[in-house]
């Protein structure tokens, strides 16, 4: 019984990870739109927000890089639009954003002007109604910036200004490989909501907006506090933005939108530093709770150990002692269900006709012995959660990009310890070292916890011996190094203890 607990619990495992893998391709082919809204003022985009796609390519468009300390930034000069940013200090990671901060008004071309200082970039276009003037202003100390929008009148009448302005497109089509790790947050009076941009969405009373990838965010923040925001899908790809709408601009006047911006790493500390508020954008899913915890553990273990595997190590030793006593229970129901093993067996012989019967008497047998089934599951259940939460915290912290370990490059990867010039079969040309080391320990201590058996259930126990760790292996071999290291070590010290008790129990008899 408690096997195919263990084995339904890996299933999920198995299924859990799996359509996180494969959610870009499956909304791809399927073409659903899907998302995770909680029911906040959230409604269908109505059709009259003049939304204007680009009918250029941003490819075919001249840009200018402009370089500070933190990062880099392309910009498409005709649009004054943000392409994409290049953090220096991360390995020269690409965040892309394809066109953000663009007007979209086909009239408007832009032509960037002289700054008054060069934290400063500048742009202007101008039809023969208006003049619309964008101030970049870089703050070299760190990852904020300020925007200034100015619209000018330059006609004799009234002029009403309808301006979407988007924040940045999300590419969620089956060729952008990094496409599940994308998502928004929407900021409304008291209360965050975390979706993904995959069906249209009119957006009222909001007070900022995030957008993100895997370790990367843009938030932009207005100083109006009356702006509409809106998700706006175009095939598979969504414009996110805010809405410059039912402006009026009387003859010759001036109107200025404000707009307060961050540009970098999913860093909670380093946003916190700018605009505590923003912090709420630093999200693990379903164990966001656990997994802030845990990444505030793993932080304080950084800095007395300043290496983030070894981090890993001691957290791993810290969650495993913390779990002792119900391990040590999960050991003793291993050992109880052993000895009930023969009691059990002449059960089958005696009601094999009667399937009713037998669940019964093995139940009260149980009973009468004190003896739980489900006790060994209980330390593995347990660390699901935390299984989980960490998982989103390896595979979202910056700080763990390009962190190394003994042979390990980076513990947000794969191990990887060497790649071959052939393809295997499920392995493929990467050879990972940690989860076929688990998948060993996982064997060896399937084999010393296995209650022994005849017939067609000792097949089974067999069949389990194998299947079991092969499961997990599969489950774990792609998954980040860090993870892998953690469970790992969970692993090797379950398994040196029931090598201890069998060592015990050997002297004993």
């Amino acid at each position: 019984m408690e096997k195919r607990v263990i084995l339904a619990i890996a299933l999920s495992l198995l299924v859990l990870i799996s359509w996180s893998a494969l959610t870009s391709k499956v909304y791809h082919i399927e073409n659903k739109e899907v998302t995770n809204v909680q029911p906040l003022s959230v409604k269908p985009a109505p059709k009259q927000i003049p939304i204007l796609a680009p009918t250029q390519e941003s490819a075919s468009l001249p840009t200018f890089q402009y370089a500070q300390n933190n990062f880099e930034v392309s910009f498409i000069e005709p649009w004054a639009a943000i392409k994409e940013v290049v953090f220096k200090a991360h390995q020269d990671y690409k965040f892309s954003l394809k066109y953000a901060f663009l007007l979209t008004d086909k009239s408007l071309n832009f032509k960037r002007e002289n700054a008054s200082s060069p934290e400063e970039v500048v742009f202007t276009a101008a039809d023969r109604d208006k003049k619309i003037t964008k101030i970049f202003t870089f703050h070299n100390a760190s990852y904020s910036i300020d925007l200034d929008i100015v619209i000018e009148n330059l006609t004799n009448a009234p002029l009403e200004i309808n301006l979407p302005l988007i924040l940045g497109v999300q590419d969620f089509s089956s060729n952008n490989m990094h496409s599940r790790d994308q998502g928004i947050a929407i900021a409304k009076k008291d209360k965050i909501q975390h979706l993904q941009a995959r069906k249209d969405l009119s957006l009222d009373e909001v007070k900022f907006i995030a957008l993100r990838d895997r370790y990367f965010s843009l938030i932009v923040e207005p100083e109006s506090n009356n702006l509409t925001g809106f998700i706006h899908k175009i095939n598979s790809e969504s414009e996110i933005g805010l809405n410059l709408q039912n402006l009026i601009l009387s003859p010759g006047q001036h109107l200025e939108q404000k707009f307060h911006i961050y540009l970098g790493p999913q860093e909670l500390k380093t946003i916190n530093k700018i605009k505590p508020a923003w912090g709420a954008i630093v999200n693990y899913g379903t164990f966001d709770f656990i997994g802030q915890i845990l990444w505030q553990l793993l932080e304080f273990l950084h800095r007395l150990v300043p290496n983030w595997g070894w981090a890993i190590v001691i957290f791993s030793l810290l969650v495993y002692f913390l779990l002792y006593p119900l391990s040590l229970k999960q050991m003793r129901s291993i050992k109880e269900m052993q000895a009930l093993q023969p009691k059990i067996e002449e059960l089958r012989k005696t009601y094999k006709d009667n399937p009713q019967k037998l669940n019964k008497e093995i139940l009260e047998l149980y009973r009468q012995h004190k003896v739980n089934p489900f006790g060994g599951c209980l330390p593995l259940i347990l660390q699901m959660p935390i299984f989980f939460a960490l998982y989103q915290v390896l595979m979202r912290s910056v700080a763990l990009k390009g962190a190394n370990f003994l042979w390990i490059k980076d513990l947000s990867e794969p191990d990887r310890l060497f790649i071959l010039p052939v393809s295997l079969p499920l392995l493929g040309n990467e050879i990972n070292i940690l989860p076929i080391a688990m998948t060993i320990i996982m064997f060896v201590q399937q084999k010393l916890s296995t209650v022994s058996a005849s017939s067609g259930s000792a097949e089974q126990q067999k069949l389990m011996m194998i299947i079991f760790p092969l499961m997990f292996g599969f489950i774990f071999y792609r998954m980040p190094s860090g993870l892998v290291l953690y469970w790992f070590i969970n692993s090797a010290l379950m398994l040196f203890y029931y090598f201890l008790m069998h060592k015990k129990d050997g002297q004993q008899n």
